[in-house]
């Protein structure tokens, strides 16, 4: 279904004034603050054929219109002006985050503080780690029913572990299989130490009584326990600030859903390219919780092979352009002060990554 040029304007200026208001907007005031150049009766028109085709929605019979998902997508795919920050609000961005980052812990729990300070809505970080391997084994015999597994990763972390067996095992057992791990175990990932390595290994050393895969077991712990980003969220509480949060059981579920972890975005998915911005509105999101929500997220580089993912949580009624542009200044200052890269620039905007295509739709 084509959308009319004019159409697209009026669509724009409805988003533009309830993202100014959160009011329902009427033609009355389309007519009066945007410059459309129509009539009331044109405008109110064109109102109805929007929510027709899916882009509006009209919340009561006397109400004016609102944006739906749908006409959030075309407005940021298409509609949205991508904001330019000036020299002056550049330079004192600049200076509020030179200030931050030189009291920045590099955690991630900072990260996400500082960007929900410079953006008024909650605020989550991730940050990927760079994939590990075990170096060196050490099991170490300490009784017949106990022995201790002693790991070095490549990034020279130390994890250990106490084993207590229902069973006797002797000490050249236990010197067999740390050989046999450090020959085999070695310098693989997670995805190399398979259910085939583990019973030639178990086999090799006449391992009766399942200690391989004890060892193997803590060695895929240790390595997935390395790999997982981690997460933090900040600023639930400035939800309630927003208008669309005013019931209190939507604001509780939604914060309660960020506080535990929930996801933000789909598992393994966020480490784009650095300093590039995405958006997922409304039911692009990936649980139930955030289906009334909207996600803007931005990566960086902070060096040494290691990604970060910096991003808002708010309504879908939110300044894309704006938050999208505070995303990726911050994006790039953490990754010139985390790893190298450059400095935001004066009129830097946001670059775009659209999740979800309504080509299809027009």
């Amino acid at each position: 279904m084509s959308i009319s040029e004019r159409k697209k304007k009026i669509l724009a200026a409805v988003v533009d004034e309830y993202i100014r208001t959160a009011e329902p907007v009427g033609s009355k005031v389309l007519a009066e603050r945007s410059g459309l150049g129509c009539s009331s009766a044109t405008i109110r028109n064109e109102l109805a054929e929007l929510v027709n085709m899916g882009y509006l929605e009209q919340p009561h019979t006397s109400a004016g219109r609102v944006p739906t998902a749908l006409g959030y997508r075309m407005y940021v795919n298409e509609l949205m002006q991508k904001q330019k920050l000036s020299l002056e609000e550049t330079e004192e961005l600049n200076s509020r985050l030179e200030k931050k980052l030189s009291e920045l812990d590099n955690t991630i729990e900072g990260v996400s503080r500082l960007a929900s300070q410079l953006t008024n809505y909650p605020a989550l970080a991730l940050s990927s780690r760079s994939r590990v391997t075990i170096k060196r084994f050490d099991i170490i015999y300490v009784d017949a029913n106990t022995f201790i597994i002693v790991t070095m990763l490549d990034n020279n972390t130390v994890k250990n572990k106490l084993v207590h067996l229902p069973v006797s095992v002797d000490e050249e057992m236990v010197k067999k299989l740390s050989t046999m791990f450090n020959a085999s175990f070695t310098g693989i990932t997670e995805e190399e130490i398979t259910p085939v390595l583990i019973r030639s290994t178990e086999r090799a050393a006449d391992d009766g009584l399942g200690l391989t895969s004890v060892i193997a077991a803590f060695a895929l712990e240790v390595l997935t326990s390395e790999s997982t980003p981690s997460a933090f969220v900040t600023g639930e509480n400035r939800l309630l600030s927003q208008p669309e949060f005013r019931d209190p059981d939507k604001a509780h579920r939604l914060m309660s859903y960020l506080s535990g972890g929930g996801y933000v975005l789909p598992p393994g998915e966020g480490f784009e390219d650095s300093n590039e911005v995405r958006v997922l509105i409304g039911s692009e999101n990936v649980a139930e919780e955030l289906k009334d929500s909207s996600v803007i997220v931005a990566s960086y580089d902070a060096g040494d092979g290691t990604k970060g993912l910096i991003g808002v949580i708010g309504p879908t009624r939110m300044d894309y352009s704006l938050i999208a542009s505070k995303l990726s200044f911050l994006a790039q200052g953490l990754s010139k002060r985390l790893g190298g890269g450059d400095a935001p620039v004066e009129g830097m905007h946001n670059k775009l990554i659209i999740k979800g295509d309504d080509s299809d739709q027009r």
